[in-house]
């Protein structure tokens, strides 16, 4: 195996990687994240949040849960 696509292949394994968005939140990123790494865009991700919120109470405890167990995005390095 070549060097060049071992690095691709872990490159594109981090990316998969659920993160909390440093660029694409409004409270704690949990959002933005998920809609990184399912390739949709945040605002239905939110969408789907507060609608959880009308239909149930459980969202607000799933969003805190998920605020503390997601790691946040690592720094971009350039």
């Amino acid at each position: 195996m070549h060097m060049y696509s071992y690095n691709l292949e872990l490159e594109i394994a981090m990316q998969k990687k659920l993160y909390r968005s440093r660029d694409e939140r409004m409270i704690w990123g949990v959002a933005g994240g998920m809609g990184k790494y399912f390739g949709i865009d945040p605002t239905v991700v939110r969408v789907i949040w507060v609608l959880s919120l009308i239909f149930g109470w459980f969202s607000i405890p799933a969003y805190i849960i998920l605020a503390i167990i997601i790691p946040l995005e690592p720094q971009a390095t350039e």
